[in-house]
């Protein structure tokens, strides 16, 4: 194990933070806020243990894929340790695990909160909370990687380790022209959308810090009452467009870029994605209309739930508690569903559910005929059967994380509905859930315990399992 390449690369990333956190100083220096000075404190913090690991010269350059992971979730792990201490310094959260879960949420772009009162928080805060949503949207190394090249060699393993899906490939031959493409790309959406947000009547603040929790698809809201407390249906329709787009897999925005529609416009992927979002969507339309709710506004709110749940934004523009239970049974399934690969959602990914899908189909036909020989394939390619391995090995890990934290969290005592929301919602990077964590509800009555348990969660989602499983790995720890 390569420590020192480890700890070098590990004060990179908290001088970057430190760099980072001078925008909302800035924020705060606009609005004469008093919190800005728990930010420089942190920025103190973050340079100074920033330049002690990074001044751990390393023997050897390489990394390999055991190094990528620790990396990773070590670089995930103390970003959102020090990413807590303004919050916690200015006192807007004055509980330190109450900030770190806050910050977990906000760079994992889950948007779970322990806040009971958002919209008096000083601005700097505000910013500070959604930008996290935008760093961890596309991956606070991918960043890195994009501005600070690297020896490709390492740069791969990284890279693998962060960006989620089953399989990360390079759009050109160098990682660092990749990273630098996916966030030009990230970038230049973001900005779309804020000035659209403006132009449908938003104020600029707003407009910037929902533009992060969309890009990010994060779902952190500056209002109470998140995206329903602006009464703006233009918005909404733009935002939900917004975050269906963040849903999908950026590389297809690529080969857009490059004149490839044909390409792009024939991926599987895709078309299960919006495939889903438009049968989820009829199902509550359908079933909102049949409760007497008029047929507008009953379309409305269930594209924007289910572009929502299935980026894993967990925006809301209604309390989608109050809904019938088919409806919130299927959010609950799109929560799982996630977004495509190589996006900023979370869940269990649009390419995933299908070839767990095509796979359970050739059990079943194998089982009917042993002899029966076929192969699964994804946008007419065969896939490897490692790869397919792989997914099924995927999907059981997290299926036991799931229950063993249920188990877990169900020692606090509240009913199965906010249990086991509560743990779908934040291992699938989603928000809010059901019942006591719905829309109207929040997770600040959990015991320290069930926070951790959560986080934890919150980290295993977005960081796909493997980074943060390495950290308790003989594997992972290993001198080899």
């Amino acid at each position: 194990m390569n420590y020192r390449k480890i700890a070098h690369y590990l004060g990179i990333i908290l001088l970057t933070e430190a760099g980072l956190m001078l925008l909302p100083v800035a924020i705060g220096l606009i609005y004469h806020e008093k919190a800005t000075t728990s930010f420089l404190i942190t920025i103190g913090i973050l340079a100074a243990v920033g330049w002690l690991f990074y001044n751990r010269k390393p023997h050897k350059n390489n990394i390999y894929s055991k190094e990528g992971y620790i990396i990773v979730a070590a670089a995930w792990l103390l970003m959102s340790a020090f990413g807590a201490l303004p919050m916690f310094i200015s006192e807007a959260i004055p509980n330190y695990m109450d900030a770190f879960f806050e910050t977990v949420s906000g760079f994992t772009t889950t948007g779970s909160t322990i806040l009971t009162e958002i919209e008096s928080l000083p601005r700097c805060v505000l910013f500070w909370r959604s930008f996290t949503h935008f760093i961890g949207g596309m991956g606070i190394l991918v960043f890195v990687l994009a501005v600070m090249p690297r020896s490709e060699g390492s740069s791969i393993h990284i890279m693998k380790a962060e960006v989620p899906g089953p399989v990360v490939g390079k759009l050109v031959s160098k990682v660092t022209v990749t990273a630098r493409i996916l966030y030009g790309i990230y970038i230049g959406m973001t900005v779309l959308l804020i000035i659209l947000l403006k132009i449908v009547g938003f104020p600029v603040f707003d407009s910037i810090v929902t533009a992060f929790g969309t890009a990010g698809t994060g779902g952190f809201a500056i209002m109470n009452n998140s995206i329903e407390g602006y009464c703006n249906p233009a918005a909404e329709v733009i935002i939900s467009v917004f975050m269906m787009l963040f849903g999908l897999n950026f590389n297809l925005y690529y080969l857009i870029l490059i004149k490839q529609w044909r390409s792009a416009l024939k991926d599987e992927e895709m078309r299960w994605y919006f495939g889903i979002i438009a049968a989820a969507t009829f199902i509550i339309t359908l079933d909102l209309t049949v409760m007497r709710h008029p047929f507008s506004e009953s379309i409305r709110y269930a594209f924007f739930q289910v572009t929502s749940i299935i980026s894993t934004t967990g925006f809301t523009s209604t309390d989608y508690d109050m809904w019938p239970s088919i409806t919130k049974a299927v959010l609950l399934m799109l929560m799982y569903i996630g977004g495509c690969t190589g996006s900023t959602g979370g869940g269990l990914k649009v390419q995933r559910i299908a070839v767990l899908v095509k796979n359970s189909i050739r059990s079943i036909r194998k089982a009917a005929n042993p002899r029966r020989v076929e192969t699964i394939k994804i946008n007419g390619r065969t896939l490897d059967e490692g790869i397919v391995s792989g997914i099924t090995g995927h999907f059981a890990m997290y299926m036991i994380l799931v229950a063993f934290s249920i188990v877990i969290v169900a020692l606090d005592g509240y009913d199965l509905t906010t249990t086991l929301s509560a743990v779908s919602a934040c291992i699938n990077n989603v928000g809010p859930g059901f019942a006591l964590v719905g829309p109207a509800g929040n997770f600040s009555d959990f015991s320290y315990l069930s926070k951790i348990v959560l986080s934890f969660n919150m980290l295993a989602g977005r960081l796909e399992l493997i980074p943060m499983l390495m950290l308790f790995s003989k594997i992972g720890i290993s001198n080899d």
